[in-house]
């Protein structure tokens, strides 16, 4: 391959992919704006399994506020997200494949909604609840807003971004990256990641690292599902 039109090609990918970063950045922006109205009154509701929380800087309620806003931002800015990462990656596909994109857009979107609710639904309070339980008469939580509102953060991303494995294994498996035995066979290898990434991903304390870890290990099983199905259509 004639080396100038590889870095032409490669140039051409660049300034695309550069071009996506700033539409997504500059629509995530704009939720930014558009939720911070709705942040006080989402506070009481997603603070309400605390109870009551402190804050102990001048600045601090402050930013709570501003991380609770980021996202609420990132969820409702999602389905564009999603929209230009399928459509960046659709750029690499042969035209037989790229009508799966189609599909990965909505599902991409309805799945990481789907783990951002059971974050805060289950694995929060789940997790919360048994942190807390370690307090005793000597030792008493004082548990910070910003802390709290970090914490389900992070889960809620966390969960969201996990919730796309079963559409990333399916993915892969449509364009013949990965097999329905190849995802079998290294199983093992497979629960090692999930743990590695939940201990990278979530909060650093093994119970919520384990709150994760689980639905992974159900999510990548509900994965090759996915992979076998997609290897019935293609022998149809």
């Amino acid at each position: 391959m004639n080396l100038n039109l590889f870095f032409q090609s490669f140039s051409k990918h660049l300034e695309e992919l550069r071009s996506r970063i700033i539409k997504s950045a500059a629509v995530f922006f704009i939720a930014l704006c558009l939720c911070y109205g709705f942040v006080g009154k989402l506070i009481p509701v997603l603070t309400a399994p605390a109870g009551h929380l402190f804050f102990t800087a001048p600045g601090e309620a402050f930013s709570a506020y501003m991380l609770l806003d980021v996202i609420l931002a990132l969820l409702v800015s999602s389905p564009y997200i999603f929209y230009q990462i399928w459509a960046f990656v659709a750029g690499a596909l042969l035209p037989s494949e790229k009508k799966v994109v189609l599909i990965l857009v909505p599902l991409s979107v309805l799945f990481f909604l789907s783990g951002a609710v059971f974050a805060f639904l289950v694995a929060v309070p789940m997790a919360y609840r048994f942190l807390m339980s370690f307090s005793s008469g000597y030792l008493i939580p004082m548990v910070t807003v910003k802390n709290y509102l970090g914490f389900l953060g992070r889960m809620i991303i966390a969960f969201g971004v996990a919730f796309e494995l079963p559409l990333l294994l399916a993915f892969l498996g449509k364009i013949g990256i990965v097999s329905p035995k190849f995802l079998s066979q290294k199983r093992r290898h497979a629960i090692i990641i999930i743990l590695i990434v939940a201990a990278i991903l979530a909060p650093p304390d093994i119970m919520s690292q384990l709150v994760l870890a689980v639905p992974l290990m159900f999510l990548y099983e509900l994965g090759i599902i996915f992979v076998r199905i997609s290897y019935r259509q293609k022998t149809l």
